[in-house]
């Protein structure tokens, strides 16, 4: 995260409906969420919680990112969304990460991973990102990527290029998700994508609480 951010935003935003029969108290499975996502690696998160006196696996404080199932908040109206797609690896593999971010206020308003870039694709990203926001008057800024810019045309939203200025807060994202990627990427270990994408909304929540 940046490097002037402190822990914020509320654990109690965190759902543990999918708790069932853990042994872990609530409040330090709540913890161990958001200090993995706040930037702790898993190690790091299950010695923290050893302090409490709890032995966990890294597998398990992985699994309670996953089965929480953390989405960036719906319903932001912003003025502007800058509009990105980047290359990150997982294992050995290549995917394409789509985001888009109000750059007014950096907040992650969403991301959705791929195996391949496509105006296919692009197209459902901002799809989906209308049925999230309400964004349809929104100024959406794109650098010279195709797909984007011929995904704008197609759902009838106001584009224009810019490779700087506000577009900044999408690349400050992509750093973000690439370092992360990259520190813990046993998170990914073995993983199908859809774990990976899931993972990385956890990551967008916690990136907007975090801002």
């Amino acid at each position: 995260m940046p490097e002037n951010t402190r822990l914020g935003g509320s654990i109690d935003q965190i759902d543990l409906e999918f708790v069932e029969r853990e042994a872990t108290p609530r409040l330090l499975m709540k913890l161990g969420i958001q200090l993995h996502l706040a930037g702790l690696s898993l190690s790091n998160t299950v010695s923290v919680l050893d302090i409490f006196g709890v032995e966990r696996a890294r597998s398990t404080v992985h699994n309670w990112v996953h089965k929480a199932d953390l989405q960036p908040e719906t319903g932001c109206s912003p003025d502007h969304v800058a509009v990105d797609e980047t290359v990150i690896r997982l294992n050995s593999e290549q995917y394409w990460l789509y985001a888009a971010v109000d750059p007014d206020t950096n907040e992650l308003l969403h991301t959705k991973l791929e195996p391949v870039r496509t105006n296919a694709l692009a197209h459902a990203f901002f799809g989906e990102l209308r049925e999230k926001h309400d964004v349809d008057d929104a100024v959406f800024l794109v650098d010279g990527a195709a797909p984007l810019k011929d995904a704008c045309q197609r759902h009838g939203l106001d584009f224009r290029y810019e490779r700087h200025g506000n577009r900044n807060s999408v690349e400050r994202v992509f750093r973000e998700v690439k370092r992360r990627t990259s520190s813990f990427s046993n998170c990914f270990s073995n993983a199908e994508r859809e774990t990976a994408d899931d993972w990385l909304q956890s990551l967008a929540f916690a990136w907007n609480q975090l801002i």
